[in-house]
């Protein structure tokens, strides 16, 4: 019988199960907050877009992602800066999107 372990049936290593559970849980804990205080009303951002909280979050995720691929595709050494810019991003995106 093989060593298997949670996460091998889908050749996935822990940083990238890390990943997605903090996307899972960052979806979560937006249902809860819409849950417990509802509305959120669209605000008008420097985009020019009427943004809702979740709005805003997908923006934030799918920018991060975007930031962490082209920093590991510059800058492969390490990926730290590209999670610092990316948390920066996420910051903007809340902030003033």
């Amino acid at each position: 019988m093989q060593n298997t372990s949670l996460i091998s049936w889908m050749a996935w290593t822990w940083p990238t199960a890390v990943f997605f559970i903090a996307i899972f849980l960052s979806i979560a804990a937006m249902g809860f907050w819409e849950y417990k205080v509802p509305g959120g009303g669209p605000r008008h951002g420097v985009f020019g877009l009427d943004t809702t909280r979740g709005d805003r979050l997908f923006i934030s995720i799918l920018g991060g992602c975007f930031i962490m691929l082209g920093w590991l595709g510059l800058a492969s050494d390490s990926i730290w800066g590209g999670l610092l810019v990316g948390i920066v991003w996420m910051f903007f995106v809340f902030r003033w999107v």
